[in-house]
């Protein structure tokens, strides 16, 4: 799967958190209110998500609608794991200690993972039986 750089990335997940076929119009009503682009931009940047293999365009009356091919989950998986190997040599481990070590995780955030890897081992153990 092709990263996406940020301005198509930003469209596709409009896209995706809109959860339904959309129009150009309905997109750039809820871009970031500090981010003007003209409509021939963002048909441009459907136009290379379209080429990706990202969306699929559809005739909806007057308008084009635009359809996601591929699903959030999907892409935010493949790019993790990408992010993962090219960043952090393929290490959870090196992940987290650049957000610890950084400061960046509050004790919340580490109950969470604790829960969330709890969680994880409690399904691996289920398989394994």
């Amino acid at each position: 799967m092709k990263r996406l750089p940020d301005s198509e990335l930003e469209i596709m997940m409009i896209i995706w958190d809109w959860d339904k076929p959309v129009t150009r119009l309905e997109i750039e009503e809820r871009m970031k209110k500090d981010r003007k682009l003209s409509p021939t931009t963002v048909l441009s940047f459907l136009s290379r998500l379209q080429e990706k293999g990202f969306l699929e365009v559809k005739k909806s009356g007057k308008n084009n609608v635009y359809i996601a091919l591929i699903d959030k989950d999907s892409y935010m998986q493949a790019e993790s794991r990408s992010i993962l190997k090219r960043i952090y040599q393929n290490s959870a481990r090196n992940f987290l200690a650049a957000l610890y070590d950084g400061n960046s995780l509050t004790e919340e955030d580490l109950q969470e993972l604790e829960d969330y890897i709890s969680a994880k081992r409690g399904s691996v153990k289920k398989y394994r039986k």
